[in-house]
C-alpha cells in the first residue's frame, strides 16, 4: 500500500545492452501496475551510461515492445515532460556537479589509482585469499593536492566515502529492515575517468530530481541497496521506497539463461504469444491474487495489483503454464482475427501453395480446426502444412494402428477408399461423412480405431491431427481419396 503523502512516481529506466529481458519487463510491469492503482505516474528513463555495451536499436526495440504489450508512460524521451532530458547521456554534466560536491563536502574523494595499481591489488589480495576489492589508498589524500594532481591533466575517478565501521541498515519493502556490514561495503565509483557516470551515481541523482517516490528492479539488485541509500544520505536526500522483486528462475532451480532457451519477451512475441497472455503470465511471476482467479487482463490488473500480493520467494518460470494462458487467449479470439494474426506465420506455406488454397474462407477453415488445441502461433507452420501442400510425406509405419499388419491395414483403406467414392461431393463436410463412415463401420461391427486411425495419418501424415472427418472436409473428395492411395501405396 501506498503510505506516501506525495504523488506515486514510479519509473522503469533500462540500459540499451540489449533486448527487453522477461525479467526487465516484469519489474516494468509491476512499476506500471502499481502506478496505475496508485494514480500516480509512470515514467521512462533510458540509462545509457554503458556506452561500450551499448546495442544500436535497443531504444526502438524496447518502445515498440511495450506499445505492443500496452504499457504506457506519462513522461519519456519519447513524449517529453517537466523533468528531462530522459536519456542519461544527456545529463552528463549534472552528474559531475554532484559527484564534485560530495567531494567537496568530504563525503567523496579523487582516486587516481591506476590501472597498473588495481591489478597489484587484485594479485596481492588473491594470493592472500582475500576478496578483491579497492584498498581505499587515495580516500585520506589531502583535496588541495588531489585538485592540483587533478588539474594536472592526471586521471582521476570520484569514490564515495563509505563507513569503515559498524553496519548498514536499510529496508526494502518486501523484506523490511536488512543490515549490512560496513566491511562488506566498497568505495565504489560514482565518477569514471572519462568523466561518465556510474549507475549508482546516475540513477539516485535522477530519481531525486525526477521526484521518484519507488523504485521496483529484481532481487539481484538488493545488494546495491546500501550504496544507494548511503549515497541518498550523502546528499541529504529522501530515499524513494525499495521494491526488489523476487527472482525468476527456471524449472531446474537456475537463472533464466539464453542457452536454455528465450529469454527476451521479443523472442516470445515472435513466436506467436499474444501481448495479454505475456502479461498474464509475467504478473503471477511473484504476485499471487487473493481468491482464485488466474486469468487477468490488462485493465483488470491495473484496478485489483497490488504491493501486499507480492512475495519474496524465487518464482519459477514454467513454459507449460506459459502456454496454457496463450491457448486460452487464442480461443477467445473471433475466428477472423485470429486468422489474420496467423497469416504472417503461414506465409511461408501460402507461398506454395496452389491458388484455392490461399483464399481467406481456406485459411479461416484450417485456423478453425486448429484454434482448440493451439498453444501459439509459430506452431501454425508446423500443425497445419499439410493442408497446404499438395504431397505430405511420412513415415508410413504412422499408418500402422496398434497390432495389425500392413496388409491389414492397407485393406482397410482400400475399403475407406471405396466407402468415399461412394459418398456424394455435393454433401461433402466433416458431419456428413462422419455420419456416413462411422454408421457404416458399426453397422459392420467394424472396430472404429482400425479403420480411422489409417485414415487420420493418411491424410494428414501426423500422429496428433484434427480429426480425419474434419480433414476430409476441408480437403474435398478428390484430394482426400489421392491421399489415401498415396497412403496405399507407400505400405505395399
Amino acid at each position: 500500500m501506498n503510505t506516501s503523502t506525495k504523488k506515486p512516481r514510479l519509473r522503469l529506466a533500462p540500459s540499451p545492452t540489449g533486448f527487453l529481458h522477461l525479467g526487465n519487463f516484469r519489474s516494468a510491469l509491476f512499476g506500471y501496475l502499481l502506478a496505475k492503482r496508485w494514480q500516480g505516474d509512470f515514467i521512462l528513463r533510458i540509462e545509457d551510461t554503458d556506452t561500450k555495451r551499448e546495442v544500436a536499436g535497443a531504444v526502438d526495440s524496447l518502445l515498440k515492445v511495450l506499445e505492443t504489450m500496452g504499457v504506457t508512460f506519462d513522461e519519456g524521451p519519447h513524449i517529453g515532460g517537466n523533468f528531462g532530458p530522459y536519456v542519461q547521456s544527456e545529463r552528463l554534466e549534472l552528474y559531475r556537479q554532484h559527484a564534485e560536491n560530495l567531494v567537496t563536502e568530504g563525503k567523496a574523494y579523487y582516486c587516481f589509482a591506476t590501472a597498473e595499481e588495481l591489478e597489484e591489488m587484485r594479485n596481492t589480495q588473491a594470493a592472500n585469499h582475500q576478496a578483491p576489492r579497492y584498498d581505499r589508498r587515495y580516500r585520506d589524500l589531502p583535496l588541495e593536492e588531489a585538485k592540483k594532481r587533478a588539474a594536472a591533466g592526471e586521471k582521476y575517478v570520484i569514490r564515495q566515502k563509505m563507513p569503515l565501521e559498524g553496519s548498514v541498515t536499510v529496508r526494502d519493502e518486501l523484506r523490511g529492515e536488512i543490515t549490512f556490514p560496513a566491511s562488506e561495503l566498497e568505495d565504489h565509483v560514482l565518477l569514471k575517468s572519462d568523466g561518465g557516470a556510474t549507475y549508482q551515481l546516475a540513477s539516485v541523482v535522477d530519481d531525486h530530481i525526477m521526484g521518484i517516490t519507488h523504485v521496483t528492479r529484481g532481487d539481484e539488485w538488493l545488494p546495491s541497496l546500501p550504496k544507494n541509500i548511503l549515497l541518498y544520505q550523502a546528499f541529504g536526500w529522501e530515499a524513494p521506497v525499495f521494491i526488489h522483486l523476487p527472482l525468476i528462475l527456471n524449472k531446474t532451480g537456475g537463472k533464466l539463461s539464453k542457452r536454455q532457451g528465450d529469454v527476451y519477451l521479443e523472442d516470445y512475441l515472435a513466436k506467436g504469444y499474444l501481448p495479454a497472455a505475456l502479461i498474464n503470465f509475467c504478473v503471477l511471476l511473484g504476485w499471487h491474487p487473493k481468491g482464485d482467479q488466474e486469468i487477468f487482463s490488462l485493465s483488470e490488473l491495473e484496478q485489483t495489483f497490488t504491493l501486499e500480493g507480492i512475495g519474496t520467494s524465487p518464482a519459477i518460470f514454467d513454459l507449460e503454464k506459459l502456454d496454457y494462458y496463450n491457448g486460452h487467449y487464442l480461443r477467445q479470439l473471433p475466428l477472423q482475427e485470429l486468422a489474420l494474426k496467423a497469416k504472417p506465420f503461414l506465409q511461408p506455406l501460402l507461398d506454395t501453395a496452389p491458388e484455392y488454397k490461399r483464399n481467406s474462407t481456406f485459411i479461416e477453415a484450417v485456423v478453425a480446426l486448429e484454434q482448440p488445441r493451439m498453444r501459439n502461433l509459430a506452431e501454425l507452420s508446423e500443425t497445419t502444412a499439410f493442408f497446404f501442400q499438395d504431397n505430405i510425406e511420412y513415415d508410413p509405419s504412422l499408418l500402422i494402428w496398434k497390432k495389425l499388419s500392413s496388409l491389414e491395414v492397407k485393406n482397410n483403406l482400400d475399403a475407406m477408399i471405396l466407402r468415399l467414392e461412394a459418398l456424394d461431393a455435393k454433401e461433402w463436410s466433416s458431419s456428413y461423412l462422419e455420419e456416413k463412415i462411422i454408421g457404416d463401420l458399426k453397422e459392420k461391427n467394424l472396430p472404429l480405431g482400425d479403420h480411422l486411425w489409417p485414415l487420420r495419418v493418411a491424410l494428414s501424415g501426423r500422429k496428433a491431427s484434427p480429426g480425419p472427418f474434419e480433414i476430409a472436409s476441408l480437403l474435398g473428395k478428390d484430394e482426400t481419396l489421392a491421399r489415401i492411395k498415396h497412403a496405399t501405396s507407400l505400405i505395399g
